[in-house]
């Protein structure tokens, strides 16, 4: 069994251990859904001094790594294939460190307690199996079976408006789902095997040109497809005018949820995009690579002004990932080994980053049950371990040097200004408004005379601290050595991007 089999599965039988206890039982369940996490993080740590970084492509079998591959329905050539490279593995890295720490930030949850650690899980295994899946049913698959823990978690742990954002959510992801399904099928029935000489979802199948035949041929056909697996996977990232589902989600979903939903489920968007429509459907990528960037432009532009209009923290944070995830646009559609690889440390960055941010509006919103910016006021005086990492995340989403989110940034700009200049222009400006946004909140929570409310407040607490810590390790050592996670991407992105820089557009 390969160990991408066994990172993935385990949260599954995780889930069901947790079903199988008794109910009331809240200690023994919090820490079962722990410990599995836990198991799964290490397994998922083992394998980064095992990868081979010196593996170069993206299309090539050859080039995936802890490859698995059996016959699940063979009568449609359907089979269980799964394999990571350098696109792959930093998020699948990403997704066992989230969803460990995510286990404690739990713990405060009182209702329906073995329902929610036994969904949390079975959405690690969604996210796990979308990321190192190569067989596109397969993919599929994974990618659904994510909606429906997300769905539940939302609308049964959420606030008060929780129904109409788990609709919402549903609605839009579903949509999204229809559309990539539409496009799989029809690459489905116009890609031989070359070892069969029968139709194929295998996607390394698929990103050899030499395979495809019929229908999708056509220029105005690869347009339609193009622009059919484009919104599915923009509507996850989530990238303008697609990104409305995001702030209701955000605001109604619990703590964890929302860390899992921006540090992982966007990331999905961004991923699917790079992974798939790339070495899919390269020439019509090529040409719409103007339409990529606009869109990042605007959603880092955009999502920013937003973020400064916000009243409610947590939704001032979820703008905020709207516009942090233009960045990973505007880096990817350059289709230059900078941009592509900025995009991709982005993603990762990102991740963590947006992590400790939800964490932090989760601590100071089970102390004071609102989370109105101007609510608050001179927290410093109350919380100064509180306030100390909340700087620190907040310098890291600016992008300040010495932290990780500048490193990334910077890549995606020099990446992208070789080829959009006048794009990677105005969406610096975005850096600017970042950095008014939340410096003008720091000054408005923790700043000036305390609100009497809050004199008696308790600063953050162990458990908190172990959620936070770790990610903040991260930030700073990543802002200072940045290779342990670019060497990982270096050739597989590299070796698309020259892919892609040799194809003539449409």
């Amino acid at each position: 069994m390969s160990p991408l089999t066994l990172i993935t599965f385990l949260p599954v039988v995780g889930a069901a251990i947790i079903l199988a206890l008794p109910r009331h039982n809240h200690k023994l369940i919090q820490w079962t859904a722990l410990f599995t996490a836990l198991v799964v993080l290490i397994i998922t740590a083992s394998l980064y001094p095992q990868f081979d970084m010196q593996k170069v492509g993206i299309n090539q079998e050859a080039t995936f790594q802890f490859t698995e591959k059996h016959s699940w329905i063979p009568a449609f050539n359907i089979n269980y294939h799964v394999g990571v490279d350098g696109l792959s593995f930093p998020m699948i890295l990403l997704t066992a460190l989230l969803s460990f720490l995510c286990i404690p930030a739990s713990f405060g949850i009182k209702k329906g307690v073995q329902g929610y650690f036994a969904l949390f899980l079975l959405l690690e295994t969604g996210m796990m199996g979308t990321f190192i899946a190569l067989d596109f049913f397969l993919f599929y698959v994974f990618w659904e079976i994510m909606l429906l823990p997300m769905y539940f978690l939302i609308g049964i742990w959420g606030g008060p408006r929780r129904i109409y954002a788990a609709i919402k959510f549903f609605l839009y992801t579903l949509i999204g789902s229809v559309m990539m399904l539409v496009v799989m099928l029809m690459l489905y029935f116009n890609t031989i095997d070359p070892v069969t000489g029968g139709h194929t979802f295998n996607m390394l199948h698929m990103m050899d040109q030499a395979n495809q035949t019929g229908i999708i041929l056509l220029h105005s056909t690869r347009i339609i497809m193009f622009f059919g697996l484009y919104i599915g996977f923009a509507i996850k990232i989530p990238a303008f005018p697609f990104h409305t589902w995001l702030p209701d989600a955000h605001v109604e979903a619990p703590t964890a949820i929302s860390v899992i939903l921006a540090g992982v489920l966007l990331k999905m968007g961004t991923y699917g995009i790079i992974r798939i429509l790339y070495p899919i459907l390269p020439e019509t990528t090529v040409s719409f690579g103007w339409f990529i960037a606009l869109i990042g432009m605007i959603n880092i532009i955009y999502g920013a002004f937003c973020a400064m209009a916000q009243t409610d923290l947590k939704k001032l944070v979820a703008y905020s990932s709207i516009s942090h995830m233009g960045y990973v646009m505007l880096g990817m559609s350059a289709f230059t080994a900078a941009g592509l690889q900025g995009a991709v440390f982005q993603m990762f960055n990102h991740g963590t980053i947006t992590a400790m941010l939800f964490l932090l509006v989760g601590v100071i919103y089970d102390r004071a049950h609102h989370r109105q910016i101007n609510g608050f006021g001179g927290l410093a005086n109350v919380m100064p371990r509180y306030m100390g990492i909340t700087l620190l995340a907040f310098f890291a989403g600016m992008g300040l040097p010495g932290l990780s989110g500048f490193i990334s940034e910077a890549m995606v700009f020099i990446g992208a200004f070789q080829v959009w200049k006048v794009h990677t222009i105005i969406a610096i400006f975005g850096i600017i408004i970042t950095a008014g946004y939340l410096l003008w909140t720091l000054q408005r929570v923790f700043f000036g005379e305390t609100n009497p409310k809050y004199l008696d407040i308790k600063d953050i607490n162990g458990r908190e601290l172990f959620t936070l810590i770790p990610l903040g390790i991260i930030v700073i050592f990543l802002g200072i050595w940045p290779h342990p996670v670019l060497d990982l991407m270096n050739s597989s992105l590299s070796h698309l991007a020259n892919m892609m820089s040799s194809v003539t557009p449409l």
